[in-house]
């Protein structure tokens, strides 16, 4: 604004030269009125870097725990892979590619110690417990001088393949960028380059001398040098650490000025002295106190070890100071406690600054110079000697007052954040089932289905496989979804299956103490919902609840459904699987799988080493009809036996009210039997559910021993369905 208005003035008053001048001031106003409220002092603390490629990119030096971005020092292109699926039963081929790529990240030019998590596009690739997220294999060099070359970039780069010594790196191998789209996601990588979050002096200048006990910088845990003279470093670290530097000779020693009293020398009593700005018959001056030069820092930026590294704001305890306020950039990992600590630290150095004395004395204590802490006679306080100088007065020494210590105010608040998810893989659990067909699909189709699960919600899913001729074929189907099985705990008595049973329990334990299952209505029980596989047998239920982390008990039950009657029959014993039937299963290809006999089936996860196999034992109960019923007796005056039946379909598991049950077979037949099934003593078939078996042969088999049964079953396209007795002969 002042830029456009003094411009003007500038021009009517003084033409073109004036409005340029007028204009160079108004920029001035400008740039002070709306410039940001606080100055930053040092360099700066950026947005999380990633990984790049850039010629002349610096590979920075790491110090204790720091993220990192990296720098691709080796790729291989992009390596397509290609699936062919489906084409079989009228069904499509489809032909799916997927894109991996091989390449090496560089993260430090110093040794490290260990490498942590990784992260790709902002959610992790590696976890804390040192697990892919993603398909792929990782390795890490420690960056030692005598590290071998890493095995893929030798088999491709041949005799001439660069080690990388003293250069610390990753290579990631077959690393799958489905999740990144099929690109090489931005990196960046936590790097633990010393076993202990403890950054020294002593690592970052080991040209210098330090003293052990004035080494270790307090609440750094990490820390990059990028490169550049050494000096631009030290100075970074002075903003926010007091460094005394004494030189002697060729010699350096670089030391935190520490801030504990402790024992520390006493200087000797002044000489008496002839300067004039002496106070009479002393070797020292008054007090002074410089004026400030500059705003007291108020705040400090910093990367926040409790935010996964992100960038923190922490602000100095005490009054805002008049005027402009510092903004102090320290780029190095700290917890907020810690940052704070430094930001109160650094405020109470600004708020003393400037108060110093001058003392002589006779001779040189060899255990005082430059950057040692002392006390004065008759001045309270602790002192620093800044300079030392010899005239023909004695030794001349500068002094400083170290500001007074306060109290460390850790208490702080690092702020929220919302963390990836970091759950090592589990692996995958399999199961493999034939249901009785629920009409959807082709009704000549078996219904094979596959229940795929695992123990924690962390799982990435598993490809599943089909095992022919000693081999795995890819299926052309990819388990996401969880499914909902367990196994029983408690046998399970036989049922009848004649009625709903209210007080019926079953107490079953799932796989994943996070998966559940949920209630119903009878209405909704009469729609099909809730229905359990337990062994050969469907259940539905009409109650769940959870007894333990994963134990379940669900009641009222009806047994037997779909035609599963004598699996019902039998009833279950515990360790029996039983697996919840609703959209999570995963309908398999009959091409792939015997339509009786056992086949196996393969899934392999993430976190699966190898295969993981279920059987899927086919006995064609999906193609069977299920067996007739209300089987009926009645007899004649004549003695003869009126039998009659009614049918089901398969397929049709409800029971409308005057609607004919559909017969989905070629043709309607029935065999009518007595005695053993498999070798009956009569069977007739009949085309229509009704038989009259006359008086004379119902007295053949009279005087029989066995009192053999007389039962009936359906003849379906596929297979005649199991037998519903209808009467016993007396």
């Amino acid at each position: 604004m002042a830029t456009l208005i003094l411009g003007a003035i500038g021009t009517a008053v003084a033409g073109p030269i004036g409005g340029a001048l007028a204009s160079l001031v108004g920029n001035q106003v400008d740039s002070r009125l709306f410039s940001p409220g606080s100055k930053r002092e040092g360099p700066r603390v950026k947005d999380l870097a990633f990984s790049t490629s850039s010629y002349g990119q610096p590979i920075g030096r790491q110090f204790g725990h720091m993220r990192v971005p990296g720098a691709i020092i080796w790729s291989t292109d992009l390596i397509e892979s290609r699936e062919a699926s489906g084409g079989g039963k009228g069904k499509p081929k489809v032909t799916t590619f997927s894109y991996s790529a091989s390449f090496a990240v560089a993260i430090s030019s110093r040794p490290i110690h260990a490498v942590g998590r990784i992260w790709a596009d902002g959610r992790l690739l590696r976890g804390s417990a040192g697990d892919l997220k993603s398909a792929g294999t990782l390795r890490i060099h420690h960056g030692h001088g005598d590290q071998a070359p890493d095995p893929l970039i030798a088999a491709a780069e041949g005799a001439q393949s660069p080690a990388f010594r003293d250069c610390a790196y990753v290579v990631f191998e077959d690393l799958q960028l489905a999740e990144f789209g099929n690109r090489i996601p931005a990196l960046s990588f936590e790097v633990l380059a010393d076993a202990q979050p403890l950054v020294t002096l002593g690592q970052i200048a080991p040209c210098a001398s330090t003293r052990p006990e004035l080494d270790s910088l307090p609440h750094m845990l990490g820390f990059t040098d990028e490169g550049g003279p050494l000096l631009d470093s030290l100075e970074a670290i002075s903003r926010a650490y007091p460094l005394t530097c004494i030189t002697g000779g060729t010699a350096v020693e670089i030391d935190l000025t520490a801030q504990t009293a402790g024992q520390l020398p006493s200087l000797s009593e002044p000489l008496a002295t002839s300067r004039d700005d002496s106070p009479a018959g002393t070797g020292r001056e008054q007090f002074r106190r410089a004026a400030s030069t500059g705003p007291t820092p108020v705040a400090m930026r910093y990367y926040d070890r409790d935010r996964d590294y992100q960038p923190g704001v922490q602000r100095a305890i005490g009054l805002p100071a008049t005027g402009r306020e510092l903004m102090l950039d320290m780029p190095a990992a700290m917890s907020s406690g810690g940052a704070r600590s430094i930001a109160n630290a650094k405020a109470q150095k600004s708020r003393w600054q400037g108060e110093a004395i001058n003392w002589t004395i006779a001779q040189i204590d060899p255990g005082l110079g430059p950057g040692i802490r002392v006390r004065v006679p008759g001045i309270a306080g602790i002192w620093t000697i800044e300079v030392w100088e010899w005239n023909d007065q004695g030794i001349e020494l500068t002094l400083t007052r170290l500001p007074p210590l306060i109290a460390d105010s850790a208490i702080s608040d690092p702020g929220r954040i919302n963390a990836p998810i970091d759950l090592p893989a589990v692996p995958t659990v399999l199961k493999a089932v034939e249901l009785p067909w629920d009409g959807t699909g082709p009704a000549g189709a078996p219904s094979f289905l596959a229940a795929v699960s695992a123990g924690a919600g962390n799982w990435s899913g598993a490809a599943l496989f089909a095992e022919q001729a000693g081999g795995l074929v890819l299926l052309d189907t990819f388990a996401t979804r969880r499914s909902v099985f367990g196994t029983l705990t408690v046998p399970l008595p036989a049922s009848s299956s004649t009625l709903f049973e209210p007080t019926a329990e079953l107490h079953m334990e799932l796989v994943g103490d996070d998966l559940a299952i949920g209630s119903t209505t009878i209405a909704g029980l009469s729609a099909g919902a809730n229905r359990l596989l337990v062994g050969r047998e469907v259940i539905q239920f009409l109650t769940a609840e959870q007894t333990g982390p994963r134990g379940w008990r669900l009641s009222g039950l009806l047994r037997g459904r779909g035609g599963t009657e004598p699996a019902a029959g039998l009833g279950h014993v515990a360790g029996t699987d039983a697996i919840l039937v609703d959209e999570t299963l995963i309908s398999l290809d009959p091409a792939l799988f015997a339509e009786t006999g056992t086949t196996r089936l393969a899934a392999i996860g993430l976190a699966d080493d190898a295969p993981v196999f279920a059987s899927l034992d086919a006995d064609g109960v999906s193609r069977l009809p299920p067996p007739p019923v209300y089987a009926r007796r009645a007899i004649a005056p004549n003695g003869d036996w009126e039998l009659c039946w009614s049918r089901r379909a398969r397929g049709h598991w409800r029971w409308p009210d005057f609607v004919e049950t559909p017969l989905i077979e070629e043709q309607e037949a029935y065999q009518v039997g007595v005695g053993n099934i498999e070798q009956p003593l009569a069977s007739w078939l009949v085309q229509s559910p009704r038989l009259v078996l006359e008086a004379n042969i119902i007295a053949s088999y009279t005087q029989s021993a066995s009192q053999p049964p007389v039962w009936v079953r359906q003849l379906g396209t596929y297979g005649p369905s199991h037998p519903t007795l209808i009467a016993q002969i007396p």
